[in-house]
């Protein structure tokens, strides 16, 4: 699933090249791609003829356009969304689910989602902790990358927690934006264990942790995301290449670039841990 590089990638390429766009005619070509806009497709594309896509915002792994009277299309990418900026006339991908054209006659903005599991639903904008962000993830906490993000409050909320520090990490009520991979990488920075219990780390292994993790993702954002198969790529189709900086995640049975230990890789939530034994040995408590 893309995790806040690649969603942050997504972003920027929105704001390029839709941001200040009036929409004429939206088409939703499966009834999946809009699952969480109740009202159905006939409101979803009524409502959004005519309005002005006046930005193009993230907050984690979520982002959305901003429109007028503040409303906003929310977008969640799934295991394999992509936002799609198209010449019109392009041939349609296989896997076309929301098609979006607008006023100038430029390029359409596509959504495209092989596994279904992405959407778009149209939702209100609140006002939390005097940022403007969607009603229904008014709950997602900030990311180590949002200017505003609290890193000592995070800390704080990392070490409340009774659970192993991985799982915390992909609390996106505690910090958003991480996800496997990067709470891999981040984990392997800070020579923390993925199973080390939450409420026993120190401020200073919870701060070197997040740390860690704002550092990883940026680098990764550098690269344009990290892209293990077609699935993830930016507004132009485009693979990210920070798959080929990967310290451990995916790495299982190579050498740790630290001390050459071989990588080791554990079940984790219906996924894998990776994770080198020499850096980050297993805590002697763990939950």
């Amino acid at each position: 699933m893309p995790e806040l590089p690649e969603v942050e990638v997504v972003r920027a390429g929105l704001r390029t090249h839709v941001a200040g766009r009036v929409i004429t005619k939206v088409e939703v070509l499966h009834p999946r791609a809009i699952r969480r806009h109740e009202l159905g497709a006939d409101d979803f594309t009524g409502r959004l003829a005519g309005l002005r896509i006046e930005a193009a915002r993230r907050r984690g792994k979520y982002l959305w356009l901003e429109l007028p009277e503040g409303q906003a299309i929310l977008a969640h990418l799934g295991m394999s969304g992509q936002m799609l900026v198209q010449p019109e006339g392009t041939p349609d991908e296989k896997h076309l689910r929301v098609r979006v054209r607008f006023a100038d006659n430029g390029p359409e903005l596509r959504f495209v989602d092989q596994r279904t599991f992405g959407g778009l639903a149209l939702a209100d904008l609140v006002e939390v902790d005097g940022t403007l962000v969607p009603s229904t993830i008014a709950h997602i906490a900030r990311d180590p990358m949002d200017p505003a993000f609290d890193p000592a409050g995070a800390v704080r909320a990392l070490r409340s927690r009774r659970t192993e520090v991985k799982r915390a990490l992909l609390d996106q009520t505690l910090v958003s934006g991480i996800g496997n991979i990067y709470a891999d990488e981040a984990l392997w920075r800070a020579r923390l264990h993925w199973a080390r219990p939450s409420e026993r780390l120190t401020r200073a292994q919870g701060t070197a942790v997040l740390t860690a993790a704002a550092e990883v993702m940026a680098e990764a954002l550098r690269a344009g995301g990290t892209s293990f198969d077609a699935l993830y790529v930016n507004v132009n189709g485009q693979s990210g290449y920070f798959e080929r900086s990967l310290n451990v995640y995916g790495q299982a049975d190579r050498p740790c670039r630290r001390c050459g230990t071989p990588v080791r890789r554990e079940p984790f939530m219906n996924r894998s841990s990776y994770f080198c034994p020499h850096c980050q040995p297993r805590p002697r408590v763990t939950r």
